[in-house]
């Protein structure tokens, strides 16, 4: 029998990193996965789509080209050569992760592992020992119980990733950040897209400010969206049946999406047999990512903390430095949150509503990307920057973006929350010009009403 000091189930980026992070600390490490390194998010997830919205993005800019003064004929895309040039991205950043495993002198397996004992589990007919295992196994696209759901042509956002032809028409069940992000791929290559969603808003969880902009800028731009609306039956030729305002509709899609969110993969590898604590099919972990089995760990989508692929390598980190015999806690109370949609959102920290119901005293800025000369030069007129502070003491509550490059932007905010720095430091700090960053700055000063370029 081979043995470990640490093992790590799941090669996703929750796993592969808190596998080089192990090794990193000296540890002698195993790695299994039962699929592609890179887990959900490289291979069926946040690159693929990311890859997809680019090339959405790109032709949407030469459909306007004319505007910043080039003539371009001719415009169209060839949807089967955008999905070949994501999966070659896909592909060379799947063989980064498992070279970076390699370097690190990870020991790699391939297969589905199964726990047989606290400190023993198998991979095929391999019996592996290690002295501390982290669970990593992610998460799978979710269903729900919908009469006509197994109809050809209703797939889940794995089955939309895997499309080679671009459908004419789309209906998309559920508005949350996975069923929005397709809604904007699929109306920017200039095809039908209704959005079906049973909330009361869109994209929930983010700044209320944010979730009506958006809606209202996707409606404008021809997406059909019903919110309060409750999907009834999907009939022959893929028309959707749904409930909205007392009045039952119908929506028309060449492919239904089903984007319902997703469940934890953790069936079969022995965790119940063990006695591991679940509860809705997630494992139960303290604040350093132990099971109710001391050495045993587990990170990411499978413990229903927060899905994000960049929560799931903070939580690798902490994990493998817990493993190693430190005592690093795991905090989620500054996690930035990104959907790339256009333009762009980002968020992290407390909404305006969240800090409202506790009840805080509390002070907004804001500023609209119309008045940013970047964005201007860009031909982008639509989203703000809004930041939430403490009244009393200036401290950072949250911040919400939308516009240009919200998602690499956000972490600006993170960073300063995460120092303490209070609104005015961030008021304060010299921002270059011209740049769409300037509306973080212009919405610091906003929160004291000290706002130069705001009427």
């Amino acid at each position: 029998m081979e043995k470990f000091d640490v093992a790590v189930i799941g090669g996703g980026p929750g796993g592969y990193v808190c596998a080089i992070r192990a090794a990193q600390l000296g540890n002698k490490t195993v790695i299994v996965e039962k699929d592609k390194f890179g887990g959900t998010c490289l291979n069926r997830g946040c690159i693929p789509t990311k890859a997809l919205l680019h090339s959405a993005e790109v032709f949407e800019e030469m459909l306007h080209a004319t505007e910043l003064g080039i003539s371009a004929e001719n415009i169209a895309f060839d949807y089967k050569k955008i999905a070949e040039r994501k999966e070659k991205v896909v592909s060379r950043l799947r063989n980064g992760v498992q070279g970076l495993l390699r370097a690190h002198k990870v020991t790699i397996k391939n297969g589905k592992a199964t726990l047989t004992g606290k400190t023993t589990f198998k991979v095929g007919d391999e019996e592996i020992e290690a002295s501390k295992i982290i669970l990593a196994t992610g998460s799978f696209p979710a269903n729900v119980p919908i009469k006509g759901a197994d109809k050809p042509g209703v797939m889940n956002s794995d089955g939309v990733l895997a499309l080679d032809k671009c459908p004419e028409s789309v209906v998309i069940i559920g508005g949350g950040v996975i069923g929005i992000e397709f809604a904007t791929l699929f109306n920017t290559l200039g095809k039908k897209v209704t959005v079906v969603e049973m909330l009361p808003n869109i994209m929930n969880g983010m700044d209320l400010d944010i979730c009506n902009s958006m809606k209202a800028i996707l409606q404008k731009r021809g997406i059909d969206i019903y919110t309060n609306a409750k999907v009834v039956e999907i009939k022959d030729g893929l028309e959707v049946v749904f409930e909205y305002e007392g009045k039952q509709l119908s929506a028309m899609g060449e492919i239904c999406v089903m984007a319902v969110g997703r469940r934890p993969d953790t069936k079969d590898i022995g965790l119940e047999e063990l006695g591991i604590n679940m509860n809705r099919g997630f494992v139960q972990v303290d604040e350093y990512l132990r099971t109710n089995i001391p050495n045993i760990y587990a990170i990411g989508d499978i413990t229903g903390k927060i899905q994000l692929a960049h929560v799931a390598s903070a939580q690798g980190l902490v994990a493998a430095h817990n493993a190693t015999g430190e005592n690093k806690v795991m905090h989620y109370n500054i996690v930035p949150a990104c959907i790339y949609t256009n333009p762009e959102i980002a968020s992290v920290g407390l909404t305006e509503a969240q800090a409202r119901d506790k009840g805080l005293d509390i002070k907004i800025g804001t500023f609209n990307v119309n008045g940013n000369g970047r964005s201007m030069v860009m031909q982008v007129s639509d989203g703000f920057a809004k930041i939430i502070t403490d009244a009393k003491t200036g401290e950072i509550l949250g911040g919400h973006i939308m516009g240009p490059r919200a998602t690499d932007m956000i972490a600006e905010i993170a960073v300063a929350m995460k120092a303490e720095a209070t609104i005015e430091e961030l008021a304060d700090t010299i921002h270059p010009h011209p740049t769409v960053s300037e509306i973080i700055m212009e919405a610091a000063h906003d929160v004291e009403g000290l706002c130069c370029h705001k009427a």
